[in-house]
């Protein structure tokens, strides 16, 4: 079969039903309907005489032969999305946690907009692992909780001091002056880091019983902000909350101590040397390091 004849379509349906294990996933990725996406995998197994899929109640996995050939297409995908980059980069591109992006830095995006005024990009929230081709990311602010593709440059900015953290009105209500007053505090956790007070126990190596999580908010800025209405008490990295304790609307009653994560900057390998990436690298780089 010729390049000309290759069924495009069919095979982007089918690598993105195995890479994310379900066919209405792939139909919401690709924007087109679950039945499309359903046709195009029939397509390939017909043309192909072999079964590629098997269906299953809630999700979509492979047969030995259509994860082998998922594979391959899923590198070949990348290689094409990375040539096309190189030919023509996008808008400059940078990624992170909607956390991050609140509380550390759109607070400081006037200033390198002073600084930089021809450097113009866009924001991308997430905070898990990406695809910097696929997804058109040029830089990712990440914690080394996740892994980098292996493609990409790797910065490494600071580790994360982390501590509990909550309102100067709880803690007049609810006095934690030791480790051991934890048990009985409100303590709120966050469903995207589920072992953070473990992480800080650790740290501190105090024997206190296993905090209790009384609350349990889906993402962290929402547990920082329950934090800052008395809600409770939140554990939290320094840079995510620094500025609400230098304006007095959080306290951290035993301040801050390393955790095991770091904070790193991921760079598209194809746009390192990119002068627009370089500055806005460069700059998070500078402002990440100077409040560490």
């Amino acid at each position: 079969m010729s390049y000309a004849n290759l069924p495009l379509h069919a095979l982007r349906a089918f690598e993105a039903t195995i890479r994310l294990g379900s066919m209405t996933k792939a139909a919401k990725e690709l924007d087109v309907s679950h039945g499309a996406i359903s046709r195009h995998v029939r397509e390939l197994e017909r043309l192909y005489a072999t079964t590629l899929v098997r269906r299953l109640s809630k999700s979509s996995e492979p047969t030995p032969a259509g994860a082998e050939m998922a594979q391959t297409l899923s590198e070949g995908f990348r290689s094409l999305n990375l040539a096309v980059a190189r030919l023509s980069a996008g808008p400059l591109t940078l990624s992170c946690s909607a956390t991050i992006m609140q509380h550390w830095l759109i607070p400081k995006i006037p200033e390198f907009r002073a600084l930089n005024p021809d450097i113009h990009f866009r924001l991308n929230v997430n905070y898990g692992e990406v695809d910097f081709a696929r997804d058109g990311i040029s830089v990712a602010i990440r914690n080394t909780m996740y892994n980098p593709p292996d493609d990409v440059v790797v910065l490494d900015m600071i580790g994360e001091e982390i501590g509990p953290v909550c309102s100067p009105d709880y803690l007049s209500r609810h006095p934690v002056e030791s480790f051991a007053d934890l048990t009985t505090a409100r303590a709120l956790g966050t469903a995207t880091r589920r072992r953070a007070w473990e992480e800080w126990l650790l740290t501190i190596g105090d024997e206190i019983p296993e905090i209790q999580i009384a609350e349990e908010y889906e993402h962290f800025y929402l547990m920082l902000q329950a934090a800052t209405f008395a809600a409770g008490i939140a554990i939290a990295p320094k840079y995510l909350v620094q500025r609400e304790i230098d304006a007095g609307q959080l306290v951290a009653p035993f301040g801050f101590t390393l955790g095991p994560h770091r904070l790193q900057l991921w760079i598209a390998h194809h746009l390192r040397q990119n002068p627009s990436v370089k500055a806005l690298a460069g700059w998070i780089e500078t402002k990440m390091t100077a409040a560490a």
